[in-house]
């Protein structure tokens, strides 16, 4: 397996095409979502643009319609943090993840003085709004929390929201405007699948190497916040369907069909690729090192503040930053090289444009 020279940008490279980013793309949006098996959604703008990139020719309406059909969804199926995911599989994603949770926040639960009775009074008075096809925005169940006595201010809303969601009682749904409304979880996802906790770490392990690979068992543990002792005693059971590979001393797993690009010749040596902020080619690892040097992540997460900047990627290395500049079909796409002295070259320059052009077309479409 040693055709093509291992290195760190051939790593990212093999990122790019495991993740839909190379070659021929995702089929649709909900195929692309169910692929990527969680998809980093904080910041639903980014993730629309995430998904459109992995979807040759798909237009900002089309992941917006997912969203407003239900064939995609957006809720909190691990580490606290909104994602998109299919819809059938977010309640066995949930049963793995979501006492976890509930015991990370119990803390800041007694802070905002929120109990257990505070929880079921708000699923009751939230249901008995929604059920029967209703929606609500944010700020229309806060007021319903308020109604039945149960404060919203200072954080105190969010928690109660993210609870009922992280439980299956509720999860948002259609959009109205930019913001998502919240629907009854069983209305909105009438079928379910319902996994064991190994089997569903098992089936959680293989996605998360066959879209994301090569990555470690740590890379998955991080990810999900799933222990590490149960991740190794679920890959035991699909380890048979992975293959593995050394780098610097550690084991990354991958897909067969990824692997064999090492042989048949790994794409994208002279790819350009505009990546939203919070894209899960940089996000979707606890080590990003492989695809973003240590000194310049600072200038991705700007003081270590949380919030991703847009990312330009060449031969599966983050090479600096980008920004639109003005708006509809004047837009311009400017980058920020972190090495501002090696301007790109000729072909990655029209590599670039092709890039801006597609993103722009992107929000048109």
């Amino acid at each position: 397996m040693a055709a093509t020279r291992v290195t760190r940008n051939v790593m990212g490279r093999l990122r790019l095409a495991s993740q839909g980013l190379l070659g021929p793309g995702l089929a649709s949006v909900p195929a692309a979502v169910r692929w990527m098996t969680a998809t980093q959604a904080q910041d639903l703008q980014a993730s629309l643009l995430a998904v459109g990139l992995r979807v040759p020719g798909a237009g900002l309406s089309d992941i917006r319609a997912a969203l407003d059909d239900g064939s995609v969804v957006r809720s909190w199926p691990m580490r606290g943090t909104l994602h998109l995911v299919a819809p059938e599989d977010l309640r066995w994603m949930l049963s793995l993840t979501a006492e976890r949770l509930h015991r990370v926040v119990a803390g800041r639960h007694r802070e905002l003085d929120i109990t257990w009775a505070d929880i079921e009074k708000c699923r009751d008075v939230a249901l008995e709004r929604v059920v029967g096809g209703g929606s609500v925005s944010r700020n229309e169940l806060f007021a319903v929390f308020e109604a039945a006595g149960q404060p919203t201010a200072g954080q105190r809303g969010i928690h109660i929201l993210g609870t009922l969601c992280r439980h299956g009682w509720l999860v948002q749904g259609p959009l109205s405007g930019n913001q998502q409304l919240l629907v009854a979880f069983d209305e909105w996802i009438p079928e379910s699948r319902t996994l064991e906790r190994q089997d569903g770490i098992a089936e959680f392990v293989l996605r998360y190497f066959r879209s994301h690979g090569p990555a470690t068992l740590r890379d998955f543990a991080w990810w999900t916040q799933i222990p590490l002792t149960e991740v190794r005693s679920a890959m035991e059971q699909v380890r048979g369907l992975l293959v593995e590979l050394e780098f610097c001393g550690a084991g990354y797993w991958m897909s067969p069909e990824t692997a064999s690009l090492l042989d048949d010749g790994v794409p994208g040596q002279r790819s350009v690729l505009l990546l939203p902020g919070f894209d899960e080619f940089l996000l979707g690892y606890q080590d990003r090192s492989l695809v973003l040097a240590p000194e310049h992540a600072n200038k991705i997460v700007p003081g270590g503040n949380g919030v991703f900047k847009k990312t330009l990627v060449a031969g599966g290395e983050v090479i600096g930053t980008w920004s639109r500049a003005g708006a509809g079909r004047s837009a311009a796409v400017v980058p920020e090289l972190f090495d501002g002295t090696k301007p790109l070259g000729t072909a990655a320059q029209a590599a670039f444009t092709r890039a801006a052009e597609r993103y722009i077309t992107f929000l048109d479409r």
